[in-house]
């Protein structure tokens, strides 16, 4: 993630900021050619973040780092792509998209008393490459890429124990995907 976020009490800015943890996952991607050069595909994968907000500064404290417990994402983004024809084994591509990110399995973490992912829609972009291992027009294919999604949830977490208000973060998560995978094309 290229993580960030404006937090808010009460609608005045606090300082404060979001670290989110990288992962690694496995990820499904299914592409659908309209024409040679012409695709679109449909990235799916599921994927836990554990979560702290750093740097918080707001009732008694200072300079916090606060454990905000974890939570799973499910980013499905479609993909419009233009694969280039090299007329060779090396196939690489381009693509635009949209991404819907749907949070689920909130894990409050020890401090507080509730949190509440909204869901996030934004753009993606994508390169990559198919490199075709057994020189059929379909076959086994090696693929790598690189995804830069936009995901910008509004969260709420409510410390009404430990500071008798609720926290509003306007959170950038944005993460670079970076994929190695096998294919097959029917």
């Amino acid at each position: 993630p290229d993580e960030g976020a404006t937090l808010r009490v009460g609608g005045a800015v606090i300082p404060g900021d979001v670290d989110i943890a990288d992962q690694y996952v496995p990820e499904l991607d299914i592409t659908y050619f309209f024409t040679d050069n012409i695709a679109a595909e449909l990235i799916l994968g599921v994927t836990p973040h554990d979560v702290k907000a750093t740097g918080v500064t707001v009732g008694p404290l200072t300079d916090a780092t606060i454990d905000l417990g974890d939570v799973w994402l499910l980013p499905p983004t479609l993909t419009a792509q233009y694969h280039f024809n090299t007329g060779g084994k090396v196939k690489p591509y381009v693509g635009a998209g949209v991404n819907a990110t749907f949070f689920f399995d909130e894990d409050k973490g020890p401090v507080a008393d509730g949190i509440e992912y909204d869901t996030s829609v934004g753009f993606a972009l994508q390169a990559g490459v198919d490199i075709d291992l057994d020189g059929s027009p379909g076959g086994w294919a090696l693929n790598a890429d690189v995804k830069k999604i936009w995901i910008n949830p509004d969260v709420t977490v409510d410390f009404s124990t430990a500071l008798g208000a609720s926290v509003e973060a306007e959170v950038d998560i944005d993460p670079v995907v970076v994929g190695v995978g096998l294919g097959y094309r029917f």
